[in-house]
């Protein structure tokens, strides 16, 4: 039998890309990085059902599973990080702000919030949404 260096090469490196590729089926996907490393915001999930507002009044943690599609997710982690640009300074700062904004419910619904208003969305789906925003504070679109 022959070897074929090239092949295995090719081989290889179909693997490594679909390893970081995304699932690809257009489905619902838990929008949830891990967080293993210090460098990201920490994604905190409270109690199932459970709810946590901050003091200025932004939800900022929703106890369910992130659900989104990845591209809800990007468009969402994307928004987030523009925004959070704009205001300069530290970045995870901006997380609260950005979350009330986008939670108001005179504030234009947009692609942070998938086109849909804060209070309309269901708990996975604002749960993605902070995922994404925390996601756009770490630049990790």
């Amino acid at each position: 039998m022959r070897f074929y260096p090239q092949w295995a090469a090719a081989a290889a490196a179909i693997v490594a890309i679909a390893g970081c590729s995304s699932e690809g089926d257009g489905g619902p996907s838990s929008a949830a990085p891990s967080t293993t490393g210090a460098s990201s915001s920490e994604t905190h999930t409270p109690a199932p059902g459970a709810t946590e507002v901050a003091p200025g009044g932004a939800t900022t943690a929703i106890g369910a599973d992130a659900e989104s599609t990845e591209e809800e997710y990007s468009q969402a982690c994307q928004a987030a990080k523009a925004w959070i640009d704009q205001q300069g300074g530290d970045r995870k700062s901006q997380i609260e702000p950005f979350l009330k904004m986008i939670q108001d419910p005179n504030t234009p619904p947009g692609p942070a919030t998938y086109n849909t208003p804060w209070a309309q969305l269901s708990p996975p789906r604002q749960a993605a949404v902070i995922v994404a925003v925390q996601a756009g504070a770490d630049s990790l679109c």
